[in-house]
């Protein structure tokens, strides 16, 4: 049974590498066609329906490219579509939150200081919560409301504020900053998914057909797109948040979160500004520090909402009457609570790594599998071994894991 511990760590590695991976290829190929589509130049003559073209240079040869504002005469011999890189990506992300917060509910998602509810209940409102997102938004985006771009944007961006306060009333501070990317992300999936791909696929028949496409449909696709642009740089982010406490770890995680959304307003209207050759908003890159500068300073405040549950669970309950927790208690806290504790005491270290504290028998006992792959297992804890933790202690460590889920039994 420790094995699957194992395959498991190494699944959930494989998954995020995909999920990586296809995710440099979305955001490559958007950033680069939001760049073409603001560059282009017009010029007398150029083919009848095309909008702009534009020249480019790369890998030693040059490029030619023009685009047609709603589609060319004829349909093209050859037609690249750009989906599978969002498609992918998104799938790869909803595994990793099966794998890591659905299947380490009592760990990762679910903080009886919150919200104490089962693990059916925490995974449901989950689910619903991306699926809500995503009805409400398009809704939004369909109504007479959305026919102004700016005001929709705006309420857009309080939507998602208001999001973001609403996942730290449900879960851990790490599962919320967590939850508010995969939110925004369904939505940046689906737009491709239900908007832009069907709008596409209706301009290419009308095309085949030998009909006139409506010029709407183009201009839908675009509204999505433009949205898509501004929410990439924040779900990076908040994907990355997790690695670190003192963007999710404190009682204004919530505004921080937000703070992050105006950030990738500033960073990409910048890049979008430059690239329609529209002028040099250098001011933005003055916000963004600011912006920032205030984040660090929200960091600071000292309530912690995702404290470890005091009280031993029934899944803990195993590896804290075990014969040897007593010394595996003593070697966690000799080796590892220096650093794994609310208040560090190594110099230089003012949060827990991860945020994992290891102070308590409940919290030793939460982490019991992570202890087990990153100190029992592996030499990966603590960095270069700084506390000389000996082979005798790893096995120690190792053992007691192996024994628990083993049933009691030893190997």
């Amino acid at each position: 049974m420790y094995e699957y511990a194992i395959a498991w760590d190494w699944l959930t590695f494989a998954v995020r590498w995909l999920h990586v991976i296809t995710a440099i290829a979305w955001i490559g190929s958007s950033f680069y066609f939001v760049a073409l589509d603001l560059g282009l130049r017009k010029r007398p003559d150029l083919p009848a329906g095309a909008y702009g073209e534009e020249w480019q240079v790369h890998g030693g040869g040059f490029y030619h490219i023009q685009k047609y504002l709603v589609a060319p005469s004829n349909m093209p011999e050859h037609l690249i579509w750009f989906k599978w890189e969002s498609y992918v990506t998104w799938l790869s992300g909803f595994g990793m939150l099966c794998l890591v917060y659905y299947a380490g509910a009592d760990l990762y998602l679910i903080d009886p200081n919150v919200l104490d509810v089962s693990k059916p209940v925490a995974i449901g409102i989950s689910l619903a919560s991306l699926a809500f997102g995503w009805i409400i938004y398009d809704l939004i985006c369909k109504s007479p409301f959305g026919n102004d771009n700016t005001r929709l944007m705006v309420a857009l961006y309080f939507i998602l504020v208001a999001v973001a306060w609403g996942y730290t009333q449900l879960f851990t501070g790490r599962a919320a900053f967590l939850h508010l990317g995969a939110f925004t992300a369904t939505i940046m999936s689906a737009n491709v998914f239900f908007i832009i791909m069907p709008n596409q696929r209706i301009v290419v028949a009308d095309l085949i057909a030998g009909r006139t496409p409506d010029a709407k449909y183009g201009r839908i696709a675009k509204q999505r797109s433009t949205h898509n642009n501004y929410l990439t740089l924040p779900v990076l982010f908040l994907m990355l948040s997790n690695h670190y406490p003192l963007a999710f770890g404190t009682e204004f995680n919530w505004i921080i979160a937000s703070l992050v959304f105006l950030m990738g307003v500033t960073i990409r209207h910048y890049f979008n500004t430059r690239h329609a050759n529209a002028g040099n908003p250098t001011w933005t890159w003055l916000a963004t520090v600011l912006l920032f500068i205030v984040i660090m300073w929200l960091s600071t405040v000292p309530k912690i909402l995702t404290g470890e549950p005091e009280q031993v669970s029934a899944v803990q309950q195993p590896f804290v009457t075990a014969e040897a927790f007593p010394k595996v208690r003593d070697t966690i806290l000799g080796r590892c609570a220096m650093c794994h504790a609310q208040e560090p005491g190594w110099e230089g270290m003012i949060k827990p790594p991860k945020g994992v504290v290891l102070e308590t028998d409940a919290e030793i006992a939460a982490h019991a599998r992570e202890i087990y792959l990153q100190a029992g297992r592996s030499h990966a804890m603590p960095p270069a071994n700084v506390t000389a933790v000996t082979d005798d202690e790893r096995k120690l460590l190792a053992a007691w894991y192996e024994t628990v889920v083993n049933g009691g039994k030893t190997q």
